[in-house]
């Protein structure tokens, strides 16, 4: 068993035990992913990155991850795979010799 794999089987443990996997559709799952998403920018509001809190942004981090494990798992994707497949989609919208050192969308580089 991978190290993704034992993640999303405690995950389905841990739900399965609550009977909540009936609210873990995927809108349900896309919305809890933009709230903690949100909880996670929350850590930042109004400091210096730096003056950021880490266990705040662990915390939050991890709930982000784990909505976002259970919807790849809701829709049978395969997190390593979908993950490499947008990088390698990424490397063809930024190429390097455009890309580097500058923080500019796509489509204006």
């Amino acid at each position: 068993m991978t190290e993704i794999q034992e993640i999303i089987a405690r995950l389905r443990q841990f739900n399965q035990e609550r009977e909540w996997d009936q609210f873990h559709n995927g809108k349900d799952l896309a919305i809890a992913l933009s709230i903690e998403s949100s909880e996670l920018l929350e850590a930042f509001l109004w400091k210096a990155p730096e003056d950021a809190k880490k266990d705040k942004i662990k915390e939050e981090l991890a709930d982000v991850l784990n909505y976002a494990f259970q919807m790849a798992d809701k829709y049978g994707f395969d997190i390593k795979e979908i993950m490499l497949d947008k990088v390698e989609r990424n490397a063809k919208k930024y190429p390097v010799e455009k890309a580097k050192g500058v923080a500019t969308k796509y489509t204006e580089l």
